[in-house]
């Protein structure tokens, strides 16, 4: 009796290692400018960020986790995935979902059980490992993410901008209680600065005829580099010099940031095999969280949106990442896994114009067209440079010029990257209809009856995900990833009830594969449905006057 290959163990697994092989050395023949610029961009938007998280995860994990753990990690990690992954397109960092669910774990750990946290993280991540490489040889991608829908997506796209958000707030909240009146308000004008200046300038290439188009693109190509090195320098000029400020925290050596650890190194083995055993459920926590958010990464950026052509390869990455988890923890440092909103935007910073050759039959005779196409540079570089020069910055000499720059800036920085992933997601477009004349809004299909089902959609997907991020500053917090992952059955199985046929085909989709789960009954069903439009849709772009 012949396995269905949806049932052959390691079947995606051996699949990946083969494209990988056939990918690998062309991911390396591709380098110029716009590359460049790309790693300047994913360099600051995942190493500011991360330090931020970093100070919570100080302040919040009893100092066992600081700036340079969360940035040994990001470099390490990073680099690993820039020579080995499948897809070098997702970018890697410490999370800021994760940071919620380890600062939980944290407070369980000293409040509740009376055992030592890194040792009881370390066996954690252990655990999350092995599972990971029990996902990838079950073929869990077809099982699992096969059956995701936008729905789902831009929920937790969106909770990752309203995250980015409220660091945003709480950067200037301790800015309040440590800055004079006069120093916290000139922080409110940093952040509030940065955040507008490198918007302003990302749009530089609409600006024609201004400026020489090489200036309009370095300026839009650069713009958050630029914009952060401005409000990094202006508190340094005339009047605003003499005002206090806040910094990042920054180490001074290279060791731990726990005054109780000389060397990074978790003794694991140390504890007690009742934890053992219970760091299991923190680990299932864990691997759930980790393969939805690097599975949605890498479909995110590699999306119609960015004419990708190369494979990607979810089971060989996720058996690294299982990899790179297993060995953070025990070097007692925060695993990192794919990002939002920087994996999607590190694409949208490598998008390019290029010509493509098509066939075309006009009067029976196939003559050839060129048109031109947005598309990405598949390539490696761009990854291994940005983790490559974080990697270089847990030296003691570069962490005192990361120390240099103040908390409002990154602030602004974090606003600026929840303004960049809430642009392009689609409930932003869709709430906006909600507050569009009925006489202004866009013409439905013939099929949709009117934009009421399409509302309630949405307001449906904004509660949810505000209860999700309510959830996340409570002690329930760790138990967050499997609220997004119940989010699934829930589309699949009742909003079906709910929502007519017609409008959830206009506002849903499969994640990583065409159509929609309205077009798969219909096909089940044996139906010939002459309604569907044929027409491709990239995932989250399911509203075509969006």
């Amino acid at each position: 009796m012949r396995i269905p290959p949806s049932l052959q163990p390691g079947r995606l697994l051996k699949q990946d290692i083969q494209h990988l092989r056939h990918r690998y050395l062309s991911d390396w023949t591709t380098f110029n400018q716009l590359i460049v610029a790309s790693a300047v961009y994913v360099f600051f938007t995942n190493l500011l960020p991360g330090i931020t998280f970093a100070s919570d995860l100080y302040v919040l994990t009893g100092q066992q986790w600081g700036t340079i753990e969360v940035v040994f990690s990001t470099g390490l990690c990073g680099v690993i995935f820039a020579m080995l992954s499948s897809q070098p397109l997702t970018i890697l960092g410490v999370t800021g979902p994760f940071s919620v669910l380890a600062e939980n774990i944290y407070s369980l750990c000293v409040g509740s059980f009376n055992i030592p946290f890194l040792p009881f993280m370390a066996w954690s991540l252990i655990h999350a490992g092995w599972m990971h490489l029990l996902l990838a040889l079950i073929n869990a991608h077809d099982w699992t993410m096969r059956y995701v829908t936008t729905f789902s997506t831009e929920v937790f796209s969106l909770l990752n901008s309203i995250i980015y958000f409220h660091k945003a707030v709480q950067e200037l909240e301790r800015a309040h209680d440590s800055l004079s009146l006069a120093a916290f308000l000139y922080a409110i004008i940093g952040a509030i600065g940065t955040m507008l200046v490198a918007i302003f300038l990302s749009t530089a290439e609409k600006w024609k005829p201004l400026l020489h188009r090489y200036v309009r693109m370095g300026l839009a190509e650069y713009a958050a580099a630029i914009s952060i090195v401005i409000f990094i320098g202006m508190p340094n000029v005339g009047e605003l010099a003499s005002l206090d400020r806040s910094t990042l925290p920054v180490s001074t050596t290279f060791k731990p940031s726990s005054p109780g650890r000389s060397q990074f190194f978790v003794k694991f083995w140390q504890l007690p095999v009742g934890w053992i055993f219970a760091a299991i459920i923190p680990g299932f926590i864990i691997t759930v969280l980790f393969f939805f958010d690097h599975e949605v990464s890498s479909i995110i950026c590699t999306n119609d949106r960015y004419g990708t052509k190369k494979p990607s390869g979810f089971a060989w990455d996720i058996v690294l990442l299982g990899t790179t988890t297993v060995l953070c923890g025990i070097l007692g440092i925060p695993p990192a896994n794919g990002l939002l909103p920087q994996a999607p935007l590190h694409s949208e910073s490598l998008l390019h114009t290029e010509q493509e050759e098509i066939l075309i039959s006009v009067d029976g005779e196939e003559k050839v067209e060129h048109r031109d196409v947005r598309r990405v540079h598949e390539q490696r570089w761009s990854a291994l440079l940005h983790a490559g020069a974080i990697l270089v910055f847990v030296s003691p000499p570069f962490q005192h010029v990361l120390g240099l720059t103040p908390t409002s800036v990154l602030a602004g920085l974090f606003m600026f990257m929840g303004e960049q992933s809430l642009s392009v997601n689609p409930i932003l477009y869709r709430f906006s209809y909600l507050l569009t004349p009925p006489s202004e809004l866009p013409k439905l299909p013939a099929d949709v009856k009117s934009y009421r089902g399409v509302h309630v959609y949405t307001v449906v997907q904004v509660v949810i995900t505000i209860v999700i991020f309510i959830v996340t500053l409570t002690k329930a917090a760790p138990a967050f990833p499997v609220l997004i992952i119940i989010l699934v059955p829930i589309r699949l199985l009742l909003m079906n009830r709910l929502w007519d046929r017609e409008t959830l085909r206009f506002v849903d989709a499969w994640a990583c594969r065409k159509g929609t789960p309205e077009d798969d009954k219909d096909l089940l069903a044996g139906e010939v449905n002459e309604k569907v439009d044929p027409t491709p849709r990239l995932p989250g772009e399911t509203i075509k006057d969006v």
